[in-house]
C-alpha cells in the first residue's frame, strides 16, 4: 500500500467528512477531481481509479492529482493534530505562538503573562527545546519593563542550554543502543547488555543526573525489555528493573506528573513481572497504569497494550475464559486509530488461548493473521514471527491436519534455520525436531526416551519463560490425558 492510501486509511468517518469540507473550501474550480479521487481511495474501487483519467497520456495528470491530495491531507492532519492535542507541550506551544503575536502588536503585559504560563508548562513537561524558544522570545523583548530581571532570564537560558545538550546526548545514546539492539536481533550478535549500556553512557558522557527522568528511564527500560525478549530470559534485566523501582519511589515522593513516559515505564514493569511469573505484582503495575490512563488522552494510545498484558495475567493464573473475553472485547471496541500491530498481538493471543484449550475456533483466529512474513518480521520482530510459525505447525497438527503442519514446519525451517543458528537458538531447532518426530509418527509419544527428552527440555533453566513452557506443554499433552492448558499451568507452578 502506498503512502496516500495509508494516510486515507487512518481517517475515521468524522475526519473523512472534515477533510472533504476542507478540500471543498480550497477548491477554486468545479473540475477539480480531488474529491472524486478521495472517495475512490476510501472505497478501494480500483476499476474506477483506473478510469479517473482514461488515456495513458494522462498518467502525469493523475500522479500530480495524487501528490496534491497527499499534500492537502498532510496539512489537514497537522492542523487537526495541533487543534485537538491538549498535552502540556502543545498548550505551551500555543501560548508561545499567541505571545509572539501579542508582542508584535504591542500587547506586552498580556504577552508576558502567556509566556510565563508557557514556561511553567514546558519545564514541567521537560520540553527543553520548546523552553529554549520561550526564553529566546523573552530575551528578544528583554528591553521592555514587563520582561523582568535580565540576569535571571539569561541564567535560565544558560541552564536550559545545558539541559538541551544533556537531552541531545541521551537521544544519541538511545539511538545507538537501538541500533545495537537491531544487530542483536537481526544479525545474531551476542552481547552483555549491562556492559553495553555502561559503555554507551560513558561514550556519550551521560551523568547519573541525566538518567533521572521518566523519559531516560523509559528509553533504557525499552532497550532492556527488547533484549530480554530476544534472549527469552527476563532474569537478565532484573538489575535494571530494581533500579527503575527505586527511581519510581523517589519520583513519587516529588509528586510530579510525567504521564506519557510514566505509563510506558509501568507497562514495561508489568511485562517484566508477567514474564517472571510474578502475576500479582504485574497486575499491580497494570492497575497503576489504568488509573493514570482512565478518562485521559492516553487511554486510546495504550488501552490495547494494557488489555493484552491484563489478559495474559488472567490466562496464566487460570482464568482462560475471562482472558479471551477481555481480548475479544478490546478488538470489538477498538478505535479507528488502533494500531494494526496491537490488533495482531491480541489476535495471536486469542488463537493461542483457544488452542491450549482444544478449541477449534483457534483455526479461525489464526487465519486472521494474514499479513506477509516480511511484514511480521519488520513490524512485530523476528521472535514474534518465529512464534507465529511454530503456533501454526502445532495448531494444524492438534486438529489432525498433519500434512499442512508438516508443510508449515518445512517452510519454517527454510526461513528461520540460519537465523536461529546465528543467534545461538539451537533449542528452538531441537524443539522443532521433537515436533517433527511426532508429525512423522504420532505413536512416538509412547516412547519413554521421547518423553524423557521433552521433560528435560521443560526442566532446563533457559526454558523458564511462560511462552516457551506453553510450547513444551503442547508436546506433553500429546500423551497426557489432561488438556494442554492444565499442563502449562502446572509447569508454571513447578518452575
Amino acid at each position: 500500500m502506498d503512502s496516500l492510501n495509508e494516510l486515507v486509511k487512518i481517517l475515521d468517518d468524522t475526519d473523512f467528512k472534515q477533510f472533504k469540507q476542507y478540500l471543498q473550501s480550497r477548491n477554486k474550480r468545479d473540475d477539480v477531481k480531488n474529491l472524486e479521487l478521495l472517495n475512490l481511495l476510501k472505497t478501494d474501487d480500483i476499476d474506477s481509479l483506473n478510469r479517473l483519467y482514461n488515456c495513458d497520456k494522462n498518467k502525469d495528470a493523475y500522479h500530480a492529482l495524487r501528490k496534491r491530495l497527499q499534500e492537502n491531507l498532510l496539512i489537514f492532519l497537522s492542523n487537526k493534530t495541533f487543534e485537538t492535542s491538549h498535552s502540556e507541550s502543545q498548550n505551551a506551544l500555543r501560548l508561545l505562538v499567541v505571545a509572539r503575536y501579542l508582542l508584535e502588536n504591542d500587547l506586552v503585559k498580556l504577552a508576558f503573562r502567556c509566556l510565563k504560563k508557557a514556561e511553567v508548562m514546558a519545564e514541567r513537561a521537560e520540553q527543553f527545546n520548546l523552553l529554549n524558544e520561550i526564553l529566546l522570545l523573552k530575551l528578544q523583548y528583554a528591553h521592555l519593563p514587563q520582561a523582568g530581571n535580565f540576569d535571571l532570564i539569561t541564567a535560565r537560558f544558560t541552564q536550559n542550554q545545558l539541559c538541551m545538550q544533556s537531552e541531545a546526548n541521551l537521544n544519541v545514546a538511545y539511538a545507538y543502543l537501538r541500533q545495537q539492539l537491531h544487530f542483536i536481533n537481526q544479525e545474531g550478535r551476542i552481547v552483555n547488555l549491562t556492559s553495553l549500556v555502561i559503555a554507551t553512557i560513558r561514550k556519550y558522557k551521560i551523568s547519573v543526573a541525566d538518567l533521572m527522568t521518566y523519559k531516560s528511564v523509559y528509553q533504557i527500560l525499552f532497550i532492556a525489555n527488547e533484549y530480554a525478549a530476544i534472549q527469552q530470559n527476563y532474569q537478565l534485566i532484573e538489575r535494571f528493573v530494581n533500579r527503575v523501582n527505586r527511581f519510581i519511589e523517589l519520583r513519587s515522593a516529588e509528586n510530579k506528573s510525567h504521564t506519557y513516559y510514566q505509563i510506558q515505564v509501568l507497562y514495561y514493569l508489568a511485562n517484566f513481572h508477567l514474564r517472571q511469573k510474578n502475576f500479582m505484582r504485574s497486575m499491580g503495575y497494570l492497575n497503576e497504569m489504568m488509573a493514570i490512563m482512565q478518562g485521559g488522552k492516553y487511554n486510546q494510545v495504550f488501552f490495547m497494550q494494557h488489555q493484552l498484558l491484563y489478559a495474559l495475567n488472567k490466562f496464566f493464573t487460570g482464568s482462560a475464559d475471562d482472558a479471551i473475553d477481555v481480548l475479544q472485547a478490546a478488538l470489538t471496541g477498538k478505535s479507528n486509530n488502533a494500531k494494526l500491530e496491537d490488533m495482531e498481538d491480541l489476535r495471536i493471543c486469542i488463537a493461542m488461548f483457544m488452542a491450549l484449550n482444544d478449541n477449534r475456533k483457534s483455526l479461525k483466529h489464526l487465519s486472521m493473521l494474514n499479513q506477509t512474513d516480511a511484514w511480521y518480521e519488520k513490524k512485530m520482530g523476528m521472535l514474534w514471527s518465529i512464534r507465529k510459525h511454530l503456533m501454526e505447525v502445532l495448531i494444524y497438527a492438534q486438529f489432525s491436519n498433519f500434512e499442512l503442519a508438516a508443510s508449515r514446519l518445512q517452510s519454517f525451517r527454510r526461513r528461520y534455520k540460519s537465523y536461529l543458528l546465528k543467534t545461538s537458538e539451537q533449542r528452538v531447532l531441537n524443539y522443532l525436531k521433537l515436533v517433527e518426530r511426532y508429525l512423522v509418527n504420532p505413536n512416538v509419544i509412547d516412547d519413554e526416551r521421547y518423553k524423557r527428552s521433552v521433560h528435560e527440555m521443560a526442566n532446563a533453566e533457559q526454558n523458564n519463560d511462560i511462552f516457551t513452557l506453553s510450547f513444551i506443554g503442547w508436546l506433553i499433552a500429546r500423551w497426557e490425558k489432561s488438556s494442554t492448558y492444565e499442563i502449562v499451568l502446572n509447569l508454571i507452578k513447578i518452575k
